[in-house]
């Protein structure tokens, strides 16, 4: 019997997060945010004042930090910090902090352990091209940038976030050419994957798309 591996790659504001939640909750599955990995990294790297660039301090923080999820709530060295990694601060460095080859690493590492002998989903920036090549399922989900940037600026307005759609779009614009230009596992789709646009979709509609991929994979996994 293999265990089922579901990836959701798909630039940022793609809807992904929350496609991958819905989806874990309907075919019990174990949900892995790769993104928040990378923001929790981002927040210790800005909280104390470490500079990116600046390898051997940032390697010894990947040796000692704590990284834990439990649900929807994320700890770094056993503090939540489910609210701080969605901050603007998080977003503009994110990127930056993915692209450095020791980090991502580290995290794929560790994203591999806590899949094991599980059925898993993960979204993410290469989940379907480095963490898992051979995940039964592959989705690449996009939207265009401004529509992305639209349900970016929706979630700044509901944390009472003060900023403009436009400082939202350019930071979206921002970390697609910084994702897609890096040396490290750069964000591109992977050749089996399938590309869903969600522009134009539902939240409704994307998940009765996948789920139809999800139970074909199904009965070639657990047969």
């Amino acid at each position: 019997m293999k265990n089922l591996i579901v990836a959701i790659d798909g630039p940022a504001g793609s809807g992904k997060s929350t496609i991958a939640k819905l989806l874990a909750k309907k075919y019990d599955l174990t949900y892995i945010d790769t993104g928040a990995m990378y923001r929790m990294i981002t927040l210790y790297l800005l909280e104390n004042n470490i500079d990116i660039n600046d390898l051997k301090e940032v390697e010894r923080v990947l040796n000692t930090v704590n990284l834990d999820m439990q649900g929807d709530k994320f700890y770094l060295d056993n503090v939540d910090v489910s609210t701080k990694i969605r901050e603007k601060r998080i977003n503009d460095n994110v990127s930056k902090v993915a692209s450095i080859k020791i980090v991502r690493s580290n995290l794929v590492d560790l994203q591999r352990k806590i899949s094991n002998n599980k059925d898993v989903i993960l979204d993410g920036r290469d989940v379907g091209t480095v963490i898992f090549p051979n995940a039964q399922v592959k989705i690449f989900l996009i939207a265009s940038p401004e529509e992305r940037a639209r349900r970016r600026y929706n979630e700044f307005l509901e944390k009472k976030t003060e900023i403009t759609y436009d400082e939202v779009l350019k930071s979206i614009k921002e970390r697609d050419h910084i994702d897609s230009t890096r040396d490290e596992s750069p964000f591109v789709k992977a050749d089996d994957a399938i590309e869903l646009d969600s522009t134009n979709l539902t939240i409704e509609e994307v998940i009765n798309f996948i789920s139809k991929e999800i139970e074909k994979a199904k009965w070639t996994t657990h047969d």
